[in-house]
């Protein structure tokens, strides 16, 4: 006889450990390769003057990344419940900061991802086959697609897991097959002048101008790189996730961080960085540099292999992002009913439909470069302070667990989070603006689930799927 579901406060007991390190070092590389790594080098060029330092800034961000990795690998020795980074943030700071970060996650960085990999996802079906209602087409689709993926995800996270391994190993297998063409690639890229939005001598700007241009090709790479951490929010169904949180993390960071500096050393052999700096942002550079390879089969294969890239992304973040509002809920600082979980499925599907229908207002209202940037904006904020939070803890005795890197880790990571928020504000005043607005949106949200009284305890309900 299958066991009912537990009391709401028990979360851990309602979602099942089932997906094993392989299906997670995957969901973590399924996220994290979406449509970033493919389109981010054009806005790269128009700020830096040269491949060499373009590469810098994806392997700097990697290794931002990495130290990202070891340090939440700490501390997802604090707990094994669902929420991730949101229960980190809780246990360590409280439930008005953590929820702070889980209304970010809904209203920016996990709807904005949603909304941002399905338009982009809907702009590569276009670009094959053209949509009916032009830009209203593409949104059509882009809404459809979370729809669909959603109900699918609803219906059990192992077959969402199996879906994933299946789209992500294909995707590895594509981006290797074009890292591999560009590299045999045998003519050298043409002579251009810079764009006019490229910085002309490295040496003449000052060096204010200077960091200021990497950072900004570094904000463009860590799009890119974002995605790593959701892992975590689906600890409570990871087999042994004190051991494999971890080792995902790692595994699939240093996955995409390969791919990521070989795939943009190859488009820099086959463009030079004045091409690519003219593309312009309606244009997605790996399309163009397999169309100089092989033509327009080159431009269709691309993009075929920028429709799965993305549509695994999403995939995974429709697996990943609700489970922060499904902890959020049974700790009383969101709306009752996304606690709730599937009686067949054991899914948190009403969590995983308001972010489908917040997902589907930013696809409708916002555009793909707008999300993006605010998405980095925000959860670099919290990537310092969950930094910092190491370190205290550290301190305080309560994370006895060996961190790699500890202390210089997260010290870096707090100063370079902090350094990246200064520069974006000072560079992007209305977009952080917009971001920081967006997050203190939710102060009357968190007074009201604050104030309202307890509900009686229901048992979960739910329809077959």
């Amino acid at each position: 006889m299958t066991k009912p579901p537990d009391q709401l406060t028990q979360p851990h007991d309602q979602l099942k450990r089932v997906l094993g390190l392989p299906t997670a070092i995957l969901l973590v590389a399924g996220i994290m390769i979406g449509s970033g790594v493919f389109k981010k080098i054009v806005p790269m060029a128009q700020t830096l003057p040269d491949g060499s330092l373009i590469l810098i800034a994806w392997i700097a961000a990697g290794i931002i990344t990495m130290f990202g990795a070891f340090t939440y690998a700490g501390l997802s020795t604090m707990t094994t419940e669902t929420g991730g980074v949101y229960e980190y943030l809780r246990l360590m700071y409280g439930d008005f900061i953590s929820f702070l970060f889980g209304w970010s996650i809904f209203t920016i960085f996990g709807s904005g991802a949603l909304a941002a990999l399905s338009f982009v996802f809907a702009q590569s079906v276009n670009t094959l086959i053209p949509l009916p209602f032009g830009a209203w087409g593409i949104k059509i689709l882009a809404v459809i697609t979370i729809a669909v993926l959603t109900w699918f995800n609803c219906r059990g996270i192992r077959k969402g897991g199996i879906l994933n391994n299946i789209v992500t190993s294909l995707k590895i297998v594509g981006i290797l097959l074009l890292i591999i063409a560009a590299l045999l690639y045998s003519h050298a890229p043409a002579a251009t002048d810079a764009a006019p939005h490229a910085v002309s001598d490295p040496v003449a700007q000052p060096a204010a101008g200077w960091l200021s241009g990497f950072f900004g090709a570094m904000l463009s790479a860590l799009w890119a790189y974002d995605g790593w951490a959701n892992i975590t929010y689906i600890t409570g169904e990871i087999r042994n996730p004190k051991r494999n949180v971890a080792y995902a993390i790692i595994g699939g960071v240093s996955i995409s961080m390969a791919l990521y500096v070989l795939l943009n050393f190859g488009y820099t052999r086959v463009l030079s960085i004045g091409q690519l700096a003219a593309l312009g942002e309606n244009k997605i550079a790996a399309a163009e540099v397999a169309g100089a390879i092989m033509g327009k089969t080159g431009t269709v294969t691309i993009g075929l292999l920028i429709m799965i890239c993305t549509f695994s992304a999403l995939n995974g973040c429709i697996i990943s992002y609700p489970r922060v509002y499904f902890r959020m809920a049974h700790e009383k600082v969101f709306f009752r009913n996304a606690g709730k979980v599937h009686p067949i499925a054991l899914t948190p599907y009403v969590a995983m439909i308001y972010s489908a229908l917040w997902s589907a207002v930013l696809v409708c209202t916002g555009t793909f470069d707008e999300i993006t940037n605010l998405i980095v904006f925000a959860s670099y904020g919290y990537f310092g302070l969950a930094a910092f939070g190491l370190v205290r803890e550290k301190r305080r005795g309560r994370i006895t667990s060996k961190v790699i890197g500890y202390p210089v880790v997260p010290w870096l990571i707090i100063l370079f989070c902090a350094a990246l928020m200064i520069n974006t504000i000072i560079t992007q005043p209305s977009q952080s603006l917009i971001g920081l607005l967006l997050i203190l949106s939710g102060l009357p949200f968190y007074l009201y689930f604050k104030r309202r009284p307890p509900a009686e305890h229901q048992p979960p309900t739910g329809h077959p799927l």
